[in-house]
C-alpha cells in the first residue's frame, strides 16, 4: 500500500484527472465530474465526501475487501460497475492509479495508446 498522509481534496483529483488524454471536466447529476467522449469516469458525490469511479465488479470487490476504510459502495451502486472512494481516507499516491484504472474503462484504444506512448 502506498505510504503518505491520508486524505485528498477535489483539487488533487482534478489535477490528476486532467492529465489523462481526452479527459474533460464537466458535471454529472449536478456534481463535478470527469468524462472521456461524454462517458463518465469520475465524479464527486453530492455530499462531497466520496469520489465515484468506474471499476469492474471483480476489481471493486478486491478493493473493498482489501481496504474497506477507503473503498465501499452503497445499495444504489450495487448493480453498477462503480466504487466509492472516501476522499478523507485515500492516499494521494493512490489517486493516479485509481483514476487511470477508471479512465481506461471508457477511454478507447487510441487514447490508451496515447497515454502509453507518453510514459
Amino acid at each position: 500500500m502506498p505510504r503518505g498522509k491520508r486524505g485528498v481534496d477535489w483539487a488533487a483529483v482534478r489535477r490528476i484527472a486532467l492529465r489523462l488524454p481526452g479527459a474533460e471536466e464537466g458535471t454529472s447529476y449536478g456534481t463535478p465530474a470527469f468524462k472521456v467522449r461524454k462517458k463518465l469516469f469520475a465524479r464527486l458525490r453530492p455530499e462531497g465526501e466520496d469520489l465515484v469511479l468506474r471499476m469492474s465488479f471483480d476489481d471493486r470487490e478486491l478493493f473493498v475487501e482489501g481496504d474497506p476504510d477507503v473503498f465501499h459502495y452503497t445499495e444504489h451502486y450495487g448493480a453498477s460497475e462503480m466504487v466509492l472512494v472516501r476522499l478523507a481516507r485515500v492516499r494521494e499516491a493512490q489517486l493516479p492509479e485509481l483514476l487511470e484504472h477508471s479512465w481506461r474503462r471508457v477511454a478507447g484504444k487510441r487514447l490508451i495508446a496515447e497515454l502509453e506512448t507518453r510514459g
